[in-house]
């Protein structure tokens, strides 16, 4: 319950079903973390490998309380995933962004350039075609190649 009610203070993330929010932390909880301070949750990333591109990892959401925010606690919480055994042949990351969610384009631009690798983005879901007009297009990020092992070093 506690990532469902953190997704619902960042916003603009969409919020998902309690249900999914269960299943993002027992099914995919090695592409995933949460990080709580003084055992209050106060950033969670989900993310996982899809299935027909097992070198890549997708990151879904990336939510981070208002009290943790401008710490670089995201940027720690993507690298600690990449860093993890589950990860160890993943050489690309993706996720999607709407064009004005600055905060995200920072980080993941921020992890491209720690990375040393190059950020291609493209339309994925239309505005007008997948979203009926009711939210902004999604753009595909896809960070890499990169080298593993990726270290949890700055």
């Amino acid at each position: 319950m506690q990532v469902h009610q953190l997704v619902a203070q960042c916003p603009p993330l969409d919020p998902n079903s309690v249900y999914c929010n269960l299943l993002q932390c027992t099914h995919f909880s090695g592409t995933s973390v949460a990080a709580d301070i003084e055992g209050e949750l106060v950033g969670f990333i989900s993310g996982y490998r899809p299935p027909q591109q097992t070198s890549t990892l997708f990151i879904w959401q990336v939510a981070v309380g208002e009290q943790a925010r401008g710490q670089g606690l995201a940027s720690r919480m993507l690298t600690s995933i990449l860093a993890r055994n589950e990860c160890k042949d993943v050489n690309h990351l993706e996720t999607t962004i709407t064009e004005d969610n600055q905060a995200s384009w920072a980080l993941f631009q921020g992890l491209a350039d720690k990375l040393h690798a190059p950020l291609a983005k493209s339309p994925l879901f239309d505005r007008e075609l997948h979203f009926a007009g009711q939210h902004d297009t999604e753009v595909l990020v896809r960070i890499g190649p990169f080298m593993q092992p990726v270290t949890t070093e700055a």
